[in-house]
């Protein structure tokens, strides 16, 4: 498995690398589950530490959790402990969706797009009605059930996600309804 290990405008030192790497390995060879690679990032933001954590998993998808602390162990210790309680969660589900799976989740390329906000001052008015592009992007669109999309949004700390809809051959949306539940758009 590969580990990119890095930090926002602070170093990570060798032993806490160390550190997350026995940590996240242990929680993913618990649940048995076949990682391909694994996102870590450390930032602070005054006296507190943010970790991010994001795992690949090679039936396509993905588990990602958040955690801040005071100090920069304690902060990677909740994350992991939000991951493992995901897959735990998770685990049964995980491996009767990819039992008849026999190749992992295919992906289709698309576009993605930034586009600017409104205005601060409500009194100017935009000259025209076409929204300002600021960054453009390449995303890709799993092909995935329903079940395995809610699964996915969930494992993945996501409030909406974009899938192409096994059975139907199209583009569905689900996602977290105020009220919490799931919403899911199928058009």
């Amino acid at each position: 498995m590969r580990y990119q290990i890095t930090g926002k405008h602070i170093d990570v030192g060798e032993a806490l690398q160390t550190h997350v790497r026995n940590e996240l390995g242990e929680v993913l060879e618990k649940y048995g589950q076949r990682p391909t690679d694994a996102t870590v990032i450390f930032s602070k933001a005054a006296h507190e530490f943010h970790c991010e954590a994001v795992v690949h998993l090679s039936s396509g998808l993905n588990a990602a959790a958040k955690a801040h602390a005071t100090e920069i162990y304690a902060a990677f210790d909740d994350c992991v402990e939000k991951m493992d309680k995901q897959l735990r969660r998770y685990k049964r589900r995980l491996k009767d969706h990819h039992k008849d799976r026999t190749e992992p989740v295919e992906h289709i390329g698309a576009s993605s797009y930034i586009l600017a906000g409104e205005p601060e001052s409500e009194e100017a008015e935009p000259d025209t009605l076409q929204p300002i592009i600021v960054a453009e992007m390449e995303t890709k669109i799993p092909s995935l059930s329903v079940g395995e999309a809610v699964m996915q949004m969930q494992l993945a700390g996501a409030p909406v996600l974009v899938f192409r809809n096994e059975k139907k051959d199209g583009v569905n949306v689900v996602y977290r309804r105020e009220d919490g539940n799931i919403g899911w758009i199928d058009p």
